[in-house]
């Protein structure tokens, strides 16, 4: 009687073990196989899984895979709703650095010059003294802006948000450069600029001749009309 209880645990055990190996590249069956195994949706891309996508153009709702307004991407410095026209220029002129708390030195900062000389430095020159080395083209068939001289004093008065917009958005012949720098990478070249500049920024809002671009300030759909 000992002898075939032995067996029989043995037996028991033998089919235990066999029947939790895996078998080649199948792992058995899966429970909850909907969870399990998840339908797989790529980023900004339509997905028309099981022909979904039809079936919401179906039912007129409008979908383009796009993130909603407004959404901030993991680890990034939280944005600022501002627009294009001179409603956001007004409102940007309220704006602080928000690193204005952190000291102007150290691997940040050289960071920020590094940043500057990449992006800037090419019109405003490496002393921000508007001579970059872009200005050679002036009236020679290449460049034909003048680039704003950065220590200038209507310059040095315009506010740390303005200058946030003007790196922001497009203004006159200087371009946007929203899609090089991060939001927090313009804050940084703000700090570095205000540290060459020799004082802190003012508070002062945009005139028709003194923006950061050396030019007017864009003006929005209505005043176009």
């Amino acid at each position: 009687m000992k002898k075939f209880l032995a067996a029989s645990i043995l037996i028991s055990l033998g089919l235990g073990l066999f029947s939790c190996t895996a078998h080649g590249d199948n792992p058995g069956h899966a429970y909850m196989p909907d969870m399990y195994y998840s339908r797989a949706y790529e980023t900004y891309n339509y997905n028309d899984v099981g022909g979904e996508l039809d079936t919401l153009k179906n039912r007129g709702i409008f979908y383009n895979a796009m993130p909603v307004p407004g959404t901030v991407a993991r680890g990034e410095m939280m944005s600022y709703h501002l627009t294009n026209d001179s409603v956001g220029l007004k409102a940007a002129e309220v704006l602080k650095n928000p690193l204005d708390s952190m000291a102007a030195t150290g691997a940040p900062m050289k960071e920020a010059e590094r940043l500057f000389l990449v992006n800037c430095a090419i019109c405003h020159g490496p002393q921000l003294d508007g001579n970059g080395p872009i200005v050679a083209g002036v009236g020679k068939g290449g460049y034909t802006g003048v680039p704003a001289v950065l220590t200038a004093p209507n310059i040095k008065s315009l506010s740390d948000g303005h200058y946030f917009y003007v790196i922001t958005f497009v203004i006159r012949t200087m371009g946007s450069y929203a899609s090089q720098l991060t939001p927090e990478q313009r804050w940084w070249v703000i700090k570095y600029i205000r540290s060459k500049q020799g004082g802190a920024g003012g508070a002062g809002s945009a005139t028709k001749d003194s923006t950061a671009g050396g030019g007017k300030a864009p003006a929005d759909s209505a005043a176009k009309k």
